[in-house]
């Protein structure tokens, strides 16, 4: 068996789970149901093998993310700003936690499928000089699943804070950036999906549903 990549694991990640979810009626969103698991079980799933650690953003009650077993930090912006507040966050975690490290991780929690070598190709595409590497699937590119150098914390609060920027995209755009296009389909029992697929209403969580269920007779 061919061993798994070790520099990969040095990266840790932050799981941007902030977000109203008002496509999902509001409330935590990566804590309904999916197969029987919480939404934020099958990513966490997917990047185990994948990162070193990973620490929770969220925001209110720390409490009810307990049974995960792992760090939780809450925006500093207040008003939930999206997820470039909690990209901020989890930079400036790495910074006073795991300081040497040179990026981080961020994902979004609603995505259940993502690639098994995620990590390794955003951290390959950061060795030309790039300051973020987003992913990208069918010619849609995916910027809050990336690679962030630690260093771009100081530059980020001050879009957030004193240009009240909030579009990741618009963030990107100032910075070294690279795409790294992956495979648009991931085979699962139930069907093939794009490897970003996201779950933003009920109509979705019942899709990824049947595509992690085979057919019967299947």
């Amino acid at each position: 068996m061919t061993a798994a990549p070790t520099e990969p694991l040095q990266i840790p990640a932050i799981l941007l789970a902030g977000g109203k979810a008002s496509r999902m009626g509001g409330g935590d969103k990566c804590l309904r149901l999916l197969a029987g698991r919480p939404l934020l079980n099958h990513v966490i799933q997917r990047l185990k093998p994948q990162v070193r650690e990973m620490v929770i953003n969220a925001n209110g009650d720390f409490s009810r993310f307990a049974k995960f077993g792992l760090a939780v930090v809450p925006d500093e912006v207040g008003g939930q700003p999206g997820p470039l507040a909690g990209i901020l966050a989890g930079l400036d975690w790495a910074a006073v936690q795991r300081p040497g490290l040179e990026c981080i991780l961020s994902v979004s929690t609603d995505c259940p499928f993502l690639p098994l070598d995620l990590v390794a190709r955003l951290k390959e595409a950061l060795q030309g000089g790039a300051q973020i590497a987003i992913a990208a699937s069918n010619g849609r590119p995916h910027p809050v699943i990336g690679l962030w150098r630690v260093a771009l914390r100081k530059d980020l609060r001050r879009a957030l804070g004193l240009e009240n920027l909030r579009k990741v995209e618009a963030f990107c755009d100032r910075h070294r950036t690279k795409t790294v296009n992956f495979p648009g389909v991931v085979n699962l029992p139930g069907g093939a999906a794009d490897p970003f697929f996201n779950a933003n209403t009920p109509e979705d969580m019942a899709l990824a549903e049947s595509l992690l269920k085979a057919p019967i007779g299947g």
